[in-house]
This record gives structure tokens, sequence and C-alpha cells, in this order.
């Protein structure tokens, strides 16, 4: 065999060493991953800022607040700056309160918010299947660093939302982008609290 051969046969021989871990059963991290890492956390709390970016103004509207949720359909978002706002959703029940005013809505018949609030809601309780009835999902990263990409499916949807973006580390959510038909787009960042640890002794 002349070294041009024996070169040849090395390089195939550390090539298929190298391509190993790929064939040996090595998995991606996927969506069905994904919605059970999320599916475990029961409750949660969390601050967020937003900062929506709209067609004729020259700077961000900044808002921020707190957010919550508890499984496996309760959803709150509270505004506290710059001024105060509620929007809770239990069930199939909205309800908006401004300037001490409460308004209650069926969450199926405001076709506006549904795929919003479902957007969040089923990411957080790691429900896959009402994502699929809405949105078609693209996942990257890690369990460690992820982003999941969602899409409307139905038109009437996609006539005002263009995309949703939502960045979590494990089972926790940390960012929230949506752009809009129209140009806008809105930025939350979000800053889960710690759960309580143990009492300490006496």
């Amino acid at each position: 065999m002349g070294p041009e051969i024996a070169r040849r046969e090395l390089a195939r021989g550390l090539a298929a060493c190298l391509l190993l871990p790929l064939t040996g059963g090595a998995q991606a991290f996927d969506l069905p991953e994904l919605m059970s890492l999320l599916a475990r956390r029961k409750s949660g709390e969390a601050r967020f800022t937003e900062q929506r970016f709209v067609q004729g103004f020259d700077a961000p509207l900044e808002s921020s607040g707190t957010l919550a949720f508890t499984a496996p359909d309760r959803f709150e978002r509270r505004t506290l700056q710059p001024r105060a706002e509620a929007m809770v959703v239990d069930g199939n029940t909205l309800t908006l309160t401004r300037s001490g005013r409460s308004r209650q809505l069926v969450l199926d018949a405001t076709p506006e918010l549904q795929p919003l609030v479902e957007a969040l809601r089923g990411t957080l309780s790691g429900n896959g299947a009402v994502l699929s009835r809405y949105f078609r999902s693209a996942l990257s990263g890690s369990a460690e660093q992820w982003t999941l990409e969602l899409r409307p499916l139905q038109t009437r949807i996609g006539e005002s939302l263009r995309s949703l973006r939502l960045a979590g580390r494990r089972d926790e959510l940390v960012r929230v982008e949506m752009d809009f038909a129209g140009g806008d787009r809105s930025v939350m960042t979000i800053v889960p609290r710690a759960a309580p640890g143990p009492a300490s002794s006496p």
C-alpha cells in the first residue's frame, strides 16, 4: 500500500470515528421533550419589562409588571407601570381590568386574543397540542437554552400577527418577542421569581 492510499484509508477511518456519536442513537432536543420539561412546573411567578416598537413613534413604549401562572390554565398579567392594568385568564374566561373597571370575555369568542393567550399558556403548561392547534412551531437550541418560534396557521390570525419567538432555560420562559403584520414589534423580558426555600430552624 502506497503512502497516498494509506493516507486516504486513515482519513476514512478517522471520519468514521467522528461520525459514530451522530449515528449511535443520540437525539436532538425536540418539541415533545421541551413540552415534557415545561409541564413539570405547576406554577410560577415572574417580573416582566416590555418594549413595544410602534410605527410612527420615535421611542419604544415601555411597561412593566408581574406575571403568574398556575397549571393547567390560569394565567395573570398585571401591568404596574406606566398605569395599572390586569389581564387574568382562568379556563375559558378572560377578565380585563383598567381604570378600576373590569370586563369579562369568553376566550374562544375573541379570536384576536385567544392565539396570543394560548401561545403563552400552552408554552408555560407544556401543552403541545394547544400550540399545534394554532401555530406551526420550530424549536432550536438545547434544554439549557432554547428558542421556540411560532407562526400562525390560520389566515385570520396571520393578518395581524406574523410570529412569536419564545426563549427559555430549561423549564423557565425568559423572553417573548412578537412581530405584527403592520411592522410593530414587542419584546418582553421575564425574570422568574425563585421559589421560596424551606423555613430555617430556630
